[in-house]
Order: C-alpha cells, then sequence, then structure tokens
C-alpha cells in the first residue's frame, strides 16, 4: 500500500471542517500518521455557478462529479461529501459504505433582529435553493415570497444583512461546525421541518475495488448512522429524488426499532403527502423502500380521475 492517503473535498470552509474531520476519525481508527492522510481542495461546478438553482444546470451531482472524476482516475484515494449533495444512484466503479457519526440534522432560521419564524413581517422574503424548504415553510406561513439563494453559508449571510433577504433557512449542522450558532434565530424541530435524507451525514467514498481504503474505511464507519442513512437514502431511491423534487425524510434509532418519517411535494408543493413507519433496526433497508412505495402511491393515486 502506498505511503500517503489523498482526500478529496470542496474547497469550501465548511467541506474543508468536514474533510478534516474525516481525517481525524481515520487516523483515530488506523494507525495512519498526521502525515500519512492529505486533504485535497478540489473545485466543483456546483461551486463555479451561484446565480440558478441546481436542478436547472444538472442536479446535485454537481457537487459531487468533478470529486468523482479524481478519484476515478486515482489522483484521490477517498472523496468527501455531504449526503444530502450526493445523487441517489452511485457512480459505477465507486462505493459510499462509509459514513462519520451523524451531526444535528434539523434545520434553522437566521434572520433580521433575530425574529422567529412566525415573527416575520407580512411578505417577507426567504432565501432559500431548496423546494423542499420553500415547500415546507409555505405549510406554516403561506404568504411569504421566496427568492433563490446559493453560495456557501457566510455569503448567505452576508446576502441577509445586506437586505437582499429577510431571512434564511440553513442546516444546523454547517452553522454549527463553522461556530456561528449566535446567528440562529430558530432552531426548528424534524417533526416541524423533515430535513433532506443524510442531512447531517458525511459520506466517504472510494473505489470499488480498492481494498485497502475499503478495509480503512470499515473501521471508520459509525453503524447507526450506517443504517439511518440507508435507510432515508432508500426513500429517495424509490422516489427518483433530485434536486426538483421536494421530498424530506428522517430516521431515529429507539432501542430495538428504526423509525423513520418522508414527506414528498407535489411539484408545485400544493400536495403534501407523508407517510411514517416503525420496524426491527436489521430491516433498516426494507423501511426506506417500503415509505418510497407508499409514498409514490399516494401521490401518483392523487392526480388520477
Amino acid at each position: 500500500m502506498k505511503k500517503n492517503i489523498i482526500i478529496g473535498s470542496r474547497g469550501s470552509k465548511l467541506a474543508l471542517l468536514y474533510a478534516q474531520k474525516a481525517k481525524d476519525s481515520i487516523i483515530k481508527n488506523t494507525n495512519l500518521s498526521t502525515d500519512e492522510v492529505i486533504i485535497k481542495k478540489i473545485t466543483t461546478k456546483g461551486d463555479q455557478v451561484q446565480d440558478v438553482r441546481l436542478s436547472e444546470f444538472g442536479g446535485k451531482g454537481l457537487f459531487s462529479s468533478n470529486i468523482e472524476k479524481e478519484l476515478h482516475d486515482k489522483n484521490i484515494d477517498i472523496a468527501v461529501h455531504a449526503l444530502k449533495d450526493l445523487p441517489v444512484i452511485e457512480t459505477k466503479g465507486l462505493i459510499i459504505n462509509c459514513f462519520l457519526e451523524r451531526n444535528d440534522p434539523r434545520e434553522i432560521l437566521i434572520s433580521k433582529n433575530k425574529k422567529k419564524l412566525k415573527e416575520l413581517d407580512l411578505k417577507s422574503i426567504i432565501g432559500t435553493s431548496s423546494y423542499r424548504r420553500e415547500y415546507q415553510i409555505k405549510k406554516i406561513r403561506s404568504d411569504f415570497n421566496f427568492k433563490l439563494i446559493r453560495g456557501n453559508v457566510d455569503t448567505r449571510i452576508k446576502k441577509l444583512k445586506e437586505g437582499i433577504y429577510d431571512a434564511i433557512v440553513l442546516s444546523y449542522a454547517g452553522i454549527k461546525h463553522l461556530e456561528l450558532e449566535n446567528e440562529i434565530s430558530e432552531i426548528f424541530a424534524v417533526e416541524e421541518i423533515i430535513p433532506s435524507a443524510g442531512q447531517g451525514i458525511i459520506a466517504l467514498q472510494c473505489r470499488a475495488k480498492d481494498k485497502d481504503i475499503i478495509s480503512i474505511l470499515k473501521k471508520t464507519n459509525h453503524e447507526e448512522t450506517y443504517k439511518r442513512a440507508n435507510a432515508e437514502r432508500n426513500v429517495l431511491k424509490v422516489l427518483e429524488g433530485d434536486c426538483e423534487t421536494a421530498i424530506g425524510a428522517h430516521s431515529i434509532i429507539n432501542g430495538e426499532n428504526i423509525i423513520v418519517e418522508a414527506e414528498l411535494f407535489s411539484l408545485d408543493g400544493s400536495k403534501r403527502f407523508y407517510e411514517k413507519k416503525t420496524r426491527k433496526i436489521h430491516e433498516f433497508n426494507e423501511i426506506g423502500k417500503e415509505i418510497g412505495k407508499i409514498l409514490k402511491t399516494k401521490s401518483n393515486n392523487s392526480y388520477k380521475r
């Protein structure tokens, strides 16, 4: 096995913090030293184009395709991804079987004057790039106006403070890692706003035939997170979900059981389909598929005359 292991990551401040977390975990769980694990910054198309929705120019893969190419070409050994940004169909020749322990999956609001969602002025402008978040919030306050916002966390907060938006919705995990918790106006319970499938989970990807790296990642994998990640992702796989599909999915493990709840919105956000199931933990793969099939049936039936 070669001396150094190269981890590929997006170059944003948050992505590099995730890459460092992956590096620390690998070192902790193996006999590798700090000098033997190197982080390489990779620019992605998703980082380069900031003014349109991802779904309009290629979907979630824009954050992962350049990094995956580096992995295919053997310029890196491990790719670090925010799981929620990964397409559900795995890239041929690559595998994702390792997940770090889940960070907080909840959503948060940052607003002017620290106002909570229900305290915001009538017809306030909410910044988000996610149809899911837009439709979920409309169910709470239908009067709001929604405006696209892209860019890293710092950029989004700056745009809010410049008055372009009245509030923005972000994931709690990113804010925590960047130590920006003092900016938070409100934290939403997962029952209020169901997060994106895999939100708060860092996924480590490698080549499917790289036995040495697979062996290292096996030692790094967090088993409970692995089960929750697969349960939630299987909902998406059945629904063929990507950026333009508004889907929320979240799981918890409670004793011997895994509980999954998910929601699917119609394309215009006017209809919401919801399902929640409990199964034994070893059925983590099946429960996600089952919920996905139920939601698919519910949504298809709603459009039949």
